[in-house]
């Protein structure tokens, strides 16, 4: 696909790097041209520096042949009138970065009505990933699939787990429990397991499993905890109050430190139901006073990534919360990943995932199309959703005689409102969606992970 992309802050330049790699044409556009250049510098990409908006600056970028072009400026409203003027002046879908809370509820109007391909929300999309994750504790990250009927569980093998030793195959006849084992990350290594594989500390494994199979799970290698009760969050700004909102809906107590005293005002105003401090989150008597060492759920969202680190360091030092961190920077996951931040959350790794969602699903066959996709291990591997259509040549062939490519697993098929974990003798049928997690290459279709 030719994709033009507007903005080249920390978004831009990971959809250049994702969708570069997937051999798509790039032309960037950035009004100041040491962004432009910090990206020319390293990726294979045609720059053009300008307004995204200026009609001619997009003649020069090549919208008239474009197939799509991508918003993520700074500006929301930017953003929505570089779509606009794009699809008056070439033929190409448009997606936009809308991050303020104002429009939220317009969504739908908006995109309908300037003829948007999708509107995202970072903060909105990081809230909900946060928002898994206090529902489910026992797990580190928790993605959603099958609109949310199925999901795909990551948990650490701490120290003592009976895990440790066991061999894959005998895991059902050990613990007596139904769970499908997907990935497992293992330093910088990513892992699709066969039978002989042997769980070790610190393996990072994610699971397929229904809900309550994944609480007897979770149970028996100790360490099932249940819904958050109450949860603080350090920092005020789009992220908590959209992470306020949610939790309070589902009856979670939310206290929100917040050191700006307009914002505290803003928020009190906007979340009446929430307990909004005015103080300083670092402040280790505040923590203290506001009743961080009972605290079931902790997420660090200020707006530095120094903060958040050390907030959650200190959290899980006094406490036995389940802590989220929020982290902008994507130079030094390797590093982060290795402290005990509990679960760390990226917005704009989730925001470039959910774009090239977007155009997977435009590539796609007639047989079937991308409908969620998730990067995992630092994008080694991937997690996608497929919805198969009534033509797919896949439907009705047992899985065994399908021959799949290496490191390929089909997860989990859900179908009329039941979860399949796969034996080689099912077979895929119209309407069904599936799991498949898969490492090495990418895929459109499904039909791309078969061999030959």
């Amino acid at each position: 696909m030719n994709i033009i992309i507007v903005g080249c802050g920390k978004v831009g330049y990971t959809l250049v790097e994702q969708l570069g790699s997937e051999n798509h044409n790039i032309v960037i556009i950035d009004e100041k041209p040491e962004k432009v250049q910090y990206i020319t510098d390293r990726l294979d990409v045609i720059s053009v520096v300008g307004n995204g908006i200026n009609h001619q600056i997009l003649l020069d970028a090549g919208i008239e042949t474009a197939d799509l072009l991508i918003a993520v400026t700074g500006d929301d409203e930017k953003n929505l009138l570089c779509c606009v003027v794009a699809r008056k002046t070439g033929h190409c879908q448009t997606i936009a970065r809308v991050r303020n809370p104002i429009y939220n509820g317009e969504m739908n109007f908006l995109r309908h009505e300037l003829g948007l391909a999708m509107i995202i929300n970072p903060e909105l999309i990081a809230a909900n990933e946060i928002s898994r994750v206090f529902q489910f504790p026992s797990a580190i990250r928790v993605d959603s699939f099958a609109k949310g009927h199925i999901e795909l569980l990551h948990f650490r093998v701490g120290a003592g787990s009976p895990l440790i030793g066991l061999k894959l195959y005998t895991l059902p006849q050990t613990l007596h429990t139904s769970v499908l084992v997907c990935t497992a990350i293992r330093g910088e290594d990513v892992i699709i397991p066969n039978g002989s594989f042997e769980f070790q500390e610190n393996d990072i494994i994610a699971i397929v499993a229904q809900r309550h199979k994944a609480i007897e799970f979770f149970r028996k290698i100790g360490i099932m905890k249940n819904r958050v009760g109450n949860a603080i969050l350090a920092g005020g700004g789009k992220i908590s109050y959209y992470l306020a909102k949610i939790l309070l809906h589902s009856g979670i107590r939310v206290t929100i430190i917040e050191i700006d005293p307009a914002r505290c005002e803003t928020l009190s105003e906007l979340l009446p139901d929430a307990t909004i401090i005015c103080g300083d989150a670092t402040d280790q008597d505040l923590l203290s006073q506001e009743g961080l060492e009972n605290a079931q759920g902790f997420a660090a969202l200020t707006g530095l990534d120094e903060e958040n680190i050390l907030l959650s360091l200190y959290a899980n030092t006094v406490s036995r919360a389940k802590t989220v961190t929020k982290v902008n920077r994507i130079t030094f996951n390797s590093v982060i990943n290795d402290l005990n931040l509990g679960s760390v959350i990226y917005p704009k790794i989730i925001t470039a995932d959910y774009i090239l969602k977007y155009v997977r699903s435009r590539n796609n066959s007639r047989g079937s199309g991308v409908e969620t996709l998730y990067k995992l291990a630092g994008g080694k591997a991937e997690a996608l959703e497929f919805i198969i259509k009534p033509d797919s040549p896949l439907i009705g062939i047992p899985l065994q005689e399908l021959h799949f490519r290496k490191n390929t697993l089909i997860g989990c098929i859900y179908r009329s409102g039941k979860v399949i974990l796969p034996t080689g003798q099912d077979r895929i049928q119209a309407g069904d969606s599936v799991l498949v997690v898969l490492s090495g290459y990418h895929i459109s279709d499904i039909r791309e992970a078969l061999e030959g």
